[in-house]
């Protein structure tokens, strides 16, 4: 099926059947859809507060993949995690109904806008959209947004906009991104990752380059130029680049002053004073979000007193340094970090804020990435005062490879390996000092540790 026929099947009075519609990124489509005139309907494997939220707008969603779901539909649509042998794709594509991956649906509502910002990279995705979001909604565009996070300024992670931009997170994960329709493509950064699905960093290259690509006359990419990978990848691209970098770039920072690990600088587009910024999120790696995203607005015509609005206003998403609380004088943050790089990015910003003690309790992401990237974590995970290691967290992985964290246990010294997460909570509770900075990390249910943790503080 043609991503192009999508557009057949997704015009008003049309009906959609969404399956897994439980997800931010698909509820955020069903919303989506909804608000251009498609009849929705879905199913999910749970009862949620999203799928709740979803039943209140008068979306029926049934709980379980049963084959009649989808009797009457004109097409469906599944999540990346829902394979042929779904009982509801299975039935619908016997009965001749056209299944459609969600990534081309974004494609497809993409191409009714003016302006398609999306921001890819292997880092900083979900922070730089909703920097983004926060600009744009400061210059009170009115933009269509789907991040891949809760957005406090939205209370969710996706909104409806009646303005000529739509702002995505776009993920390289299984080339979803290569179904969007970008004018504008941003590229943070490009590291190996996802090694399940891309056989080496050459291919994610491939990938990033083929996402550039997209762009049509008249767009443009925003491109790093800081980053080696990602100049190697755009090599000889024709297309309009905008360039940015902490210290060079078409949009770079100038008069950058560190205070306690939060930045004050001075956005410079193309050597006029753009944007005076001050941060209230830590870290470098956050002033180069702030300029990719400065960079974006700029070539979409946005006023600098926007960025500075939006920047003064701005709260991370969930699971990015999210505060979750105290126990014992010791702070607690959560932290979605899972690939070697983001970890480092993340405790070096935690090294510069002055506690007393760093400890990290990381919980692995999936065993092949623990597995291919195994001694850059050894190094990295070195960095905290503490480390403790929770068993890997499988996702949609089963362990072929027989690796555990406490493989990497043995190669950090002083590092505790805790099997499960009442494991890791008791041994937090034992060590936690007045001064500490507890960061409980990782794209699983590593958070639930912290969230234990506060909760025993009387």
């Amino acid at each position: 099926m043609s991503v192009n026929n999508i557009h057949e099947y997704i015009k008003p009075g049309k009906r959609a059947h969404l399956v897994g519609i439980g997800g931010v990124s698909m509820a955020s489509l069903a919303e989506v859809l909804l608000g251009n005139g498609v009849i929705i309907t879905g199913s999910d494997r749970q009862e949620s507060a999203t799928v709740a939220h979803l039943r209140s707008l008068g979306i029926p969603v049934t709980i379980g993949h049963l084959p009649e779901s989808v009797e009457g539909a004109d097409c469906v649509v599944r999540t990346a995690a829902v394979h042929n042998d779904n009982p509801e794709i299975a039935a619908a594509l016997s009965a001749g109904i056209p299944v459609f991956e969600r990534a081309q649906a974004w494609g497809a509502i993409m191409t009714g806008y003016k302006n398609a910002l999306c921001i890819s990279g292997t880092h900083g995705k979900t922070t730089t959209t909703s920097i983004c979001t926060h600009i744009f909604m400061a210059a009170q565009l009115d933009p269509t947004v789907m991040i891949g996070g809760t957005l406090p300024l939205l209370k969710a992670g996706h909104r409806v906009g009646q303005g000529d931009t739509i702002i995505l997170e776009s993920c390289e994960y299984c080339n979803s991104f290569l179904s969007f329709r970008p004018t504008v493509a941003v590229i943070l950064n490009i590291e190996a990752d996802h090694l399940d699905f891309f056989k080496d960093l050459e291919d994610v290259e491939h990938s990033f380059r083929a996402f550039a690509d997209l762009v049509p006359d008249g767009g443009y990419i925003v491109a790093n130029c800081e980053d080696a990978n990602t100049m190697k990848a755009l090599e000889g691209e024709t297309r309009p680049m905008i360039t940015f970098g902490v210290e060079k770039g078409d949009v770079h920072a100038e008069n950058l002053e560190m205070n306690h690990g939060f930045a004050t600088f001075d956005v410079v587009y193309r050597d006029q004073v753009y944007a005076h910024v001050e941060l209230s999120i830590p870290g470098m790696h956050n002033v180069k979000n702030v300029l990719a995203a400065s960079a974006a607005a700029a070539v979409l015509g946005v006023p600098g007193w926007a960025v500075e609005q939006g920047m003064r206003d701005f709260r991370l998403p969930g699971r990015r340094f999210e505060y979750k609380g105290d126990y014992n004088g010791a702070e607690v943050c959560d932290d979605y970090a899972h690939h070697p790089g983001e970890l480092e990015v993340l405790l070096d910003s935690a090294k510069s804020l002055g506690h007393k003690r760093v400890i990290c309790a990381f919980q692995p992401h999936t065993y092949t990435r623990t597995h291919e990237l195994f001694d850059d974590f050894v190094r990295v995970l070195k960095k905290p005062d503490l480390t403790l290691l929770a068993e890997i967290y499988a996702a949609r992985e089963t362990n072929d490879l027989g690796i555990s964290s406490a493989d990497l246990a043995a190669q950090i010294p002083g590092s505790i390996f805790c099997p499960t997460l009442e494991d890791v909570t008791a041994k937090l509770r034992e060590l936690a000092q007045p001064g500490d900075l507890i960061l409980t990390v990782g794209a699983g249910d590593i958070y639930r540790a912290g969230e234990m943790l506060v909760a025993t503080e009387k």
